[in-house]
């Protein structure tokens, strides 16, 4: 066997390497979720508050209903909150979301038998007709068609069943954890089932994104056959988008088990409002008033800019001694116009010992505020910038 021997000079050189290799690894060591070039990590909601007196607002006509503030998820009113209800077409805001994010919106989709006899609403569809996702997304939403919802469930997943599952698991992951989808469409079904305030969230959730939230404000379109000169004009079973300010949004709903439904949604001076009745005799008012009331009673105040930094945390052990933590999103109080002197910021920073490396996205404590008697935890504070450990002297 032959034996190798180093000098002090060689063996410091193979030294320096490995430190080198060593550090090049903790640099490019981070959650698949984080792009550390921007130092940007993975968007969330703050959590729901349920404001003080969020039982008292307008009387509405509803079993149930609420109104939400969707940038801080404060619940501004609720009447039976969490009471299950059948939700008829309401449904087809989470197949829209489905559709949206494990769908190809250019795929030509075959009509099958299914979705062409699928009772209820309809955008005429028959088996054999081709249309783009796109399209049947526009007729399924504007027009409500059960039909397209059917087809659009089969294209994008193959079969409705395992169309409706991953309905299901999106539900659990936005936090609608009182909810249980059986179909696409919403018609009447054992074990079909969701809450006003689940609706809340899938219809937040939708509307943070551009493609959900485009197609839900539109009042008119135009659906195209692929396969044959046919076209039909849809238009928005929300009549709320012709006659409310800054209505934006979102869904009706209407079946024999779950009465008139809607969730709606309004935008003014940056805020947006998010208002669901369940079972209602008088649907469009019910919303209408739910959100001049949340416009005209209720300011937001922007409690933390997640753009700014408002604490530091001790680092051992780092390149760098300390660490800026930034708020993960933007916090914002929403509070009655008469009592936005009542909040008082508050911080809880972690006390214990930290040490390199730091991958951006790391959580070291909350920015949260007081409401009167209300503590509101807020939203996690969290480094941006990766923190590698300090090179050893051998390293350089």
């Amino acid at each position: 066997m032959k034996v190798l021997f180093f000098s002090k000079k060689h063996l410091i050189g193979v030294l320096a390497v490995i430190g080198l290799l060593l550090v090049f690894m903790t640099l490019n060591h981070s959650d698949h979720s984080v792009n550390t070039k921007a130092y940007r990590v993975r968007e969330y909601f703050p959590p729901l508050i349920y404001l003080p007196g969020y039982q008292q607002g307008p009387r509405i006509y509803a079993s149930t209903g609420v109104l939400i503030e969707a940038r801080s998820g404060a619940v501004l009113f609720a009447k039976n909150p969490d009471l299950r209800r059948a939700p008829a077409s309401t449904t087809k805001m989470m197949t829209a979301i489905v559709a949206l994010e494990k769908g190809d919106l250019k795929k030509i989709i075959k009509i099958s038998p299914l979705a062409a006899g699928t009772p209820g609403s309809s955008i005429w569809l028959r088996a054999g007709d081709k249309l783009v996702l796109k399209e049947l997304l526009e007729g399924m939403m504007l027009q409500s068609g059960n039909d397209g919802s059917m087809a659009v469930a089969e294209g994008v997943a193959g079969t409705v069943p395992d169309f409706v599952a991953l309905m299901n698991l999106k539900a659990k992951e936005i936090g609608a954890l009182n909810t249980n989808f059986r179909n696409p469409h919403g018609l009447r079904a054992p074990s079909h089932y969701t809450t006003a305030i689940d609706l809340a969230l899938i219809a937040r959730y939708g509307l943070a994104h551009p493609g959900f939230s485009n197609l839900v404000k539109r009042k008119t379109a135009i659906v195209r056959w692929e396969d044959k000169p046919q076209q039909i004009q849809v238009k928005n079973t929300n009549r709320l988008l012709w006659y409310l300010e800054g209505a934006d949004g979102v869904k009706t709903g209407t079946t024999n088990e779950a009465g008139y439904c809607l969730v709606a949604s309004a935008t003014r001076s940056g805020r947006q409002l998010i208002a669901v009745v369940l079972n209602s005799g008088d649907r469009w008012g019910d919303c209408g008033r739910l959100l001049e009331y949340g416009f005209k009673e209720f300011i937001a105040r922007k409690i933390a800019d997640r753009h700014h930094a408002v604490a530091r945390l001790a680092v051992n052990n780092g390149n760098i001694a300390w660490v800026k933590l930034y708020p993960r999103v933007d916090l914002y109080a929403v509070v009655k116009k008469d009592s936005a002197q009542l909040i008082q910021t508050q911080q809880k920073i972690f006390s214990g010992r930290v040490s390199a490396p730091l991958r951006p996205g790391q959580v070291w404590g909350k920015i949260g505020y007081r409401y009167g008697d209300q503590i509101v935890e807020g939203v996690d504070l969290i480094n941006l910038q990766p923190i590698p450990k300090k090179r050893p002297w051998w390293a350089w």
